[in-house]
């Protein structure tokens, strides 16, 4: 049911389960046809999706009216999102020119060993996403940092990004400031600590995993070593355009990281690191305040004299988000109508109602978190309809809601990133400007963790009961 501008509401019937399965299969056929046979921009095959969906959806009854109605819900649903898409920008610029991300580096390189870089980067990412409770904050600070000091030393950049998308979900998903968290949390109907603990089962096995898997693969580039003079090059070209105090340079990271330790809303916590950013940009780094204010919009390389180096201080800005954001747009609005038309629900209840095992009943969450990514861009949808759709389920079950949360937090939160038109993967993709698909397999942990999840869900290790609750 929904409305049209005159407040008039239009009953429609719900799609028959042929017409649903017709309508998913074609847009997964034009999504993998167009994407990696014909090699077609994904916004171009967004569109054509639209249009097909919305033709299904015309089929039942729903009117143009209608349909956009749809497609604006499911676009205003994730808007705190593109908020943040926007602020990411700015504050990448900002951390540019304060000199923010040029210390990191500076320093970082001292300390390098590259023998454990890349599980140091992920307890690093790790460490930072659960403090302040944002995997694309992490990924826009700390993660252009290593991705910065990767290119230096020479370790492949698709491996990194995987490393670092692992340790910024891991803290997307389990910290309590975390936007996921709370709305799996929420709309599974259990304590924010519950499901906390419930994750802890799953996510800690595939995290050490995940971890030995780094150690291994980085012991392959232990020879790969800077020579003495190229670090001390690097630092000298650094040098010669910022002023490196870590005690003025890394206050706009410390007011993110503080703010959003003391709960404040990632978008005002943003917001002052950028105001902080710029001003120690104009008063300490002495630069134009033309310049500055003109980076938030779009940043200039730096002119170090080093092509790598030049090329990371260059990144950020409002413009370098635009085709990340119009691709989330575009994906948003084909959930909406996915969502409010009931293909993907139809299946999924349909499915449901045949679940006898509890293995089965966790598997089938699990995909269905990915199939939902995959429909509708967004993991928020995502974990609101599973939780929604699955909790009577998990209730006959006698399992316990927790139990429901993690799941669908393994198969939303977990993949979002692993899929390059959700605005997730999109923005990562853009962020570190490494594709999705080409640092998807070596996101070890967002793909572990419901491989780990189904393999104890098969052994009947832990799941927690709702009697074992009430008791």
């Amino acid at each position: 049911m929904t409305r049209d501008d005159t407040g008039k509401q239009n009953t429609c019937p719900e799609p028959s389960l042929a017409q649903a399965i017709v309508c998913l299969l074609g847009i997964f056929l034009m999504i993998s046809l167009g994407l990696f046979v014909l090699e077609i921009y994904i916004h171009a095959i967004i569109f054509l999706c639209l249009l097909w969906v919305g033709a299904h959806a015309a089929n039942l009854g729903y009117s143009f009216t209608d349909i956009q109605h749809m497609m604006n819900t499911g676009i205003s649903s994730a808007l705190p999102a593109i908020y943040i898409f926007i602020l990411i920008g700015m504050v990448i610029a900002s951390f540019m020119q304060s000199g923010t991300i040029a210390s990191l580096l500076y320093y970082g390189l001292e300390l390098l060993n590259p023998a454990l870089f890349l599980a140091s980067g992920l307890i690093l990412c790790s460490l930072m996403s659960i403090a302040t409770g944002t995997s694309w904050g992490t990924v826009g600070t700390i993660g252009m940092v290593l991705i910065g000091m990767a290119e230096v030393i020479g370790i492949p950049l698709v491996i990194v990004a995987g490393m670092i998308v692992s340790g910024a979900t891991f803290g997307d998903k389990l910290s309590p400031m975390s936007d996921t968290t709370n709305l799996a949390a929420m709309s599974a109907g259990t304590n924010l600590y519950r499901h906390i603990h419930a994750m802890l089962y799953t996510t800690f096995p595939a995290y050490v995993l995940t971890l030995v898997l780094f150690v291994f693969v980085g012991q392959q580039y232990s020879e790969y070593a800077l020579p003495a003079e190229e670090i001390a090059a690097i630092q000298d070209a650094l040098k010669s355009i910022f002023q490196l105090n870590l005690w003025i340079t890394l206050l706009p990271l410390w007011c993110m990281f503080g703010m959003s330790i003391r709960k404040y809303p990632p978008a005002i916590s943003m917001s002052c690191s950028i105001v902080l950013a710029m001003a120690i940009a104009i008063f300490y780094q002495e630069k134009n305040i033309i310049d500055v204010f003109n980076a938030l919009w779009l940043n200039k390389s730096g002119t170090t004299g080093l092509e790598n180096i030049d090329t990371l201080l260059g990144r950020g800005g409002i413009y370098s988000m635009t085709w990340t954001l119009l691709l989330s747009i575009m994906a948003l609005a084909l959930g909406g109508v996915l969502h409010h038309a009931k293909f993907l629900a139809v299946i999924l209840e349909r499915i449901i109602v045949r679940i006898k095992r509890i293995r089965t009943l966790i598997i089938t969450t699990i995909l269905s978190g990915l199939v939902g990514n995959m429909g509708m861009g967004e993991a928020y949808i995502s974990i609101i309809l599973n939780c929604q759709l699955f909790k009577n389920a998990y209730h006959k079950a006698q399992l316990d809601n927790a139990t429901l949360s993690r799941s669908v937090e393994e198969g939303a939160t977990m993949t979002a990133g692993l899929i390059p038109w959700t605005t997730a993967g999109a923005f990562y993709a853009a962020t570190l400007d490494i594709p999705v698909l080409d640092y998807a397999p070596y996101a070890f942990l967002n793909v572990l963790n419901p491989v780990v999840s189904i393999v104890m869900a098969s052994l009947g290790v832990g799941l927690l009961h709702r009697f074992r609750v009430d008791a």
